[in-house]
């Protein structure tokens, strides 16, 4: 961050921050940010909008002018699948019965780490070869949802 930080300095050179307009700061994200991925500029975004809010709270600025700028709308990312080859290799690597079972658990069913890890005992039907997984899902609300997987 201290890369960046040094740059602004040098793009705006000796510039009082008061004097800095919100036009002035999109000109320097439009130059700076034509070699960047989205999301990297996304930090830039995050971080003037950041430095500006402090000053404007602490009265170093009458008006923030970093308040109106929109960080890059980030496109969805597409899941990577392992290669049944990778697979195998994964397989290999698990030297005890423990690792074997949670490697084919997590692999047949699709569980995340973070709802295996909230599994009980009592969740786990081995005579019918299912698990009630619960999945907490945050949006716009609260809906906490459970599932059963079967396995083996």
């Amino acid at each position: 961050m201290y890369d960046f930080q040094c740059k602004l300095l040098r793009y705006f050179g000796n510039i009082r921050m008061v004097d800095v307009t919100t036009e002035n700061l999109k000109q320097y994200l439009g130059k700076s940010g034509e070699h960047l991925k989205p999301s990297s500029l996304g930090h830039r975004v995050r971080f003037i909008k950041s430095l500006f809010k402090w000053a404007h709270e602490e009265g170093f600025i009458l008006k923030n002018p970093a308040a109106k700028l929109k960080e890059p709308k980030l496109g969805k990312r597409i899941p990577k699948f392992l290669s049944e080859h990778e697979i195998e290799h994964l397989r290999e690597g698990c030297n005890t019965l423990m690792k074997n079972a949670l490697f084919e658990f997590f692999y047949s069913t699709g569980c995340r780490i973070g709802e295996v890890a909230k599994l009980n005992q009592d969740d786990i039907n081995f005579a019918g070869k299912s698990v009630i997984v619960h999945v907490k899902v945050i949006r716009k609300g609260k809906c906490i949802l459970m599932y059963a997987v079967q396995f083996g």
